[in-house]
Parts: structure tokens; C-alpha cells; sequence
């Protein structure tokens, strides 16, 4: 699976990044940055919980193929 970012979307809650802070970050922009943007295993369950927690729903799980 692959994270996707639609960035207009993103107020920069941070929510994500606490559930997930391996696979991403704010920067000192409070814009947020993918570290990692396929997953798989542990990857894959974190990357699912920020993508449930992101209150404007700016991250997306998409099939990597």
C-alpha cells in the first residue's frame, strides 16, 4: 500500500504524526512530510490509524500496483 498526501487539504493538525511518527513529520513549516510512503506490516497498521485520526482526511491508502 502507498500513503497519499492531498497537501491543499492538510491543516497541519499533527494528529498523524502521532499516530504514525516513523512514516511522517511536520517540518518547522508546520507542513507535514512523508518519511515513508510505501508500507507494508506494523507500517501498514500505523499508516491506517493516521489516516483514520486526520480530522480533514487529507491521507489516503492507495493499492501500490
Amino acid at each position: 500500500m502507498r500513503i497519499e498526501l492531498d497537501r491543499p487539504r492538510c491543516e497541519a493538525h499533527g494528529l498523524c504524526e502521532e499516530a504514525a511518527p516513523d512514516l511522517m513529520h511536520l517540518d518547522d513549516d508546520d507542513e507535514l512530510v512523508l518519511d515513508v510512503t510505501d508500507v507494508e506490516g506494523s507500517d501498514l497498521e500505523r499508516a491506517r490509524a493516521a489516516v483514520r485520526i486526520c480530522p480533514v482526511a487529507a491521507l489516503r491508502l492507495v493499492d501500490a500496483s
